[in-house]
């Protein structure tokens, strides 16, 4: 028999390849307990000490069922493509397969069945097999409940953005997600008006949200126009009313919670009053553009009449 840690991949070991190695059945499941191993999932099981993220529990399924490929959401978290309410869904994985095979499905885990998944559909991120940038989009905008989580979806994959500390280029290009959508599935017509709403220059959910909740009062400002400064560099706003010289700025999720933050933070803020463009600048937080948009829009309506 081989040690159960040579035929693990990964820190991941199945228990048919523990079987198949010479492992009895019977005695299987007491000595990984007693030397520490973590079960993941019925027949999968993590090395000791392993951190069982949803990484580890994704490989572990596409372990044991190989035709899933992870999609909606769980894709998302492997192109870092940000999502709204992506935290209260943090530990739900989901996959596609080309029929529906929920053998394996479980507390948190969904299968999408479908007729329209083809090789060009699936790529490799992270180790994982999963759906391409733009199917995922795709994907994530048809079935969509809202049009701000479609549009936030949209803007994330169209831009060149840091999401989780790493930064990114683009993923997609509009004329893929334009493709991808013109398929005639459930759903497609809602996101074809919906992918209309993107804005590639969108700097986070925060801005996509207060860019459409803006658009509902009838505001229409620039996004990220590039200014110059009274030094020189370049400063790009969030949103520019440029005939009121009116900057807005919406403060996106991350606390600047250190005091080299804080001063960039602060010299930001200066030198944007000083581009001969700017006359105010107003700034919201995250939470102002998610709970309290009507305020917002009414302040920014209010400093425009001055």
């Amino acid at each position: 028999m081989y040690e159960l840690a040579i035929l693990a991949r990964g820190g991941v070991l199945l228990t048919v390849w523990a079987v198949a190695a010479g492992w009895p059945p019977g005695r299987l499941t007491g000595r990984l307990r007693r030397d520490g191993w973590q079960r993941i999932c019925r027949g999968a099981w993590a090395a000791p000490g392993k951190e069982v993220d949803w990484r580890v529990r994704a490989t572990a399924l596409q372990l044991l069922r190989p035709e899933w490929v992870c999609s909606h959401g769980t894709a998302a978290r492997l192109h870092r493509i940000e999502r709204l309410g992506a935290q209260d869904r943090a530990d739900r994985l989901e996959f596609t397969a080309s029929s529906r095979s929920t053998a394996g499905e479980g507390a948190g885990v969904r299968v999408h069945g479908t007729r329209f998944l083809t090789a060009g559909d699936g790529s490799i991120r992270r180790g994982l097999r999963t759906t391409t940038p733009a199917r995922t989009v795709g994907d994530l905008i048809r079935t969509a409940g809202s049009r701000e989580e479609a549009v936030v979806v949209a803007d994330s994959a169209l831009a060149h953005r840091a999401v989780e500390g790493v930064r990114r280029e683009a993923l997609v290009g509009y004329e893929e997600l334009t493709a991808e959508l013109s398929a005639p599935r459930r759903g497609a017509p809602r996101a074809r008006s919906w992918l209309r709403l993107a804005e590639p220059a969108s700097g986070s959910p925060a801005e996509t949200v207060a860019r459409l909740r803006m658009g509902d009062a009838g505001l229409f400002p620039e996004s990220q126009p590039s200014l110059r400064t009274a030094v020189g560099p370049l400063l790009r706003p969030d949103f520019l009313f440029r005939a009121q010289g009116l900057a807005v700025e919406v403060e996106g999720y991350a606390f600047h919670g250190t005091r080299r933050a804080h001063e960039r933070d602060v010299a930001r803020y200066n030198a944007l009053q000083s581009c001969p463009e700017i006359r105010r600048v107003l700034r919201f937080t995250a939470g102002e553009v998610f709970r309290h948009p009507d305020r917002m829009t009414a302040t920014i309506r209010a400093a425009l009449a001055l």
